[in-house]
């Protein structure tokens, strides 16, 4: 664990600028043009999908994801990106790690993304210091992206902020009775939805033609989904969760 020794310019509109500021990872990903992806803990079906397609080609396009590791939005956002392309700020010392269902991610992060903390060493999870988290979080990137709140959520914070920071913030349209706080931010006009997730991605960059998909072309001439889950265990449950693939019988088809 070590200590930012330089300014970052994008914090500069908190509310007072942390006194110190503690890292595991790679610095480096503080220059990248940055967007947050927050949400509730148990966020639907449709929420999930749409959160992790969003995080992976924001991450195709140069992107850096920015989150904060709870279960849910966040852990979903942090894989699709790819643990190269995310910056996760913990609300706890980076002594810890939590929440502990998310250690292996977290671990992974350390390692080759980037995790932060405003907290010391010993500081354990508690109530007040989230707040902090996702001020910290929103004020880090140009963009607030919200895939799934119900109104009087901790995710509405990170809303306010954004709000006072002056931040664009973008919503997924849900149907009515899910979602209750970002539909509501929608019909007051304090958020943008996101309609189109190829033609939202591209007002940040260029995707970049993939000549090679190794395990989609493995799916084309073998449909096992147990030979799958062999030999590509996470990037079936990715395919699942972003609608590249469907299982039915024990047999993958591509959508």
């Amino acid at each position: 664990m070590r200590t930012v020794k330089e300014k970052i310019p994008e914090l500069e509109s908190m509310r007072k600028y942390p006194d110190e500021l503690y890292f595991k990872g790679n610095i480096e990903l503080l220059s990248r043009k940055k967007i947050s992806i927050v949400g509730s803990r148990k966020p639907n079906q449709y929420a999930r999908q749409l959160t992790h397609e969003i995080a992976s080609k924001l991450a195709q396009v140069g992107l850096c994801v920015v989150s904060g590791g709870a279960i849910g939005t966040d852990i979903i956002a942090h894989k699709a990106a790819g643990v190269k392309n995310t910056i996760m700020v913990a609300g706890t010392g980076l002594d810890k790690c939590y929440p502990a269902i998310n250690k292996n991610v977290i671990r992974e992060i350390e390692k080759d993304g980037l995790v932060l903390s405003q907290f010391r060493a010993g500081t354990p999870s508690q109530r007040y210091n989230f707040p902090l988290r996702n001020e910290l979080i929103v004020a880090l990137s140009e963009v607030l992206i919200v895939m799934y709140a119900d109104e009087n959520s901790g995710t509405m914070r990170s809303v306010e902020y954004a709000q006072k920071m002056g931040k664009e913030i973008y919503v997924l349209a849900h149907r009515i009775g899910e979602s209750s706080a970002t539909n509501k931010l929608l019909e007051q006009g304090m958020a943008k939805a996101i309609y189109n997730v190829d033609d939202f991605v591209k007002k940040f960059g260029t995707f970049l033609r993939n000549e090679s998909d190794e395990f989609l072309d493995f799916c084309k001439i073998n449909t096992s989904y147990e030979e799958a889950l062999k030999k590509f265990p996470s990037r079936v449950f990715e395919a699942e969760l972003s609608g590249e693939i469907q299982v039915i019988n024990a047999k993958i088809y591509l959508q």
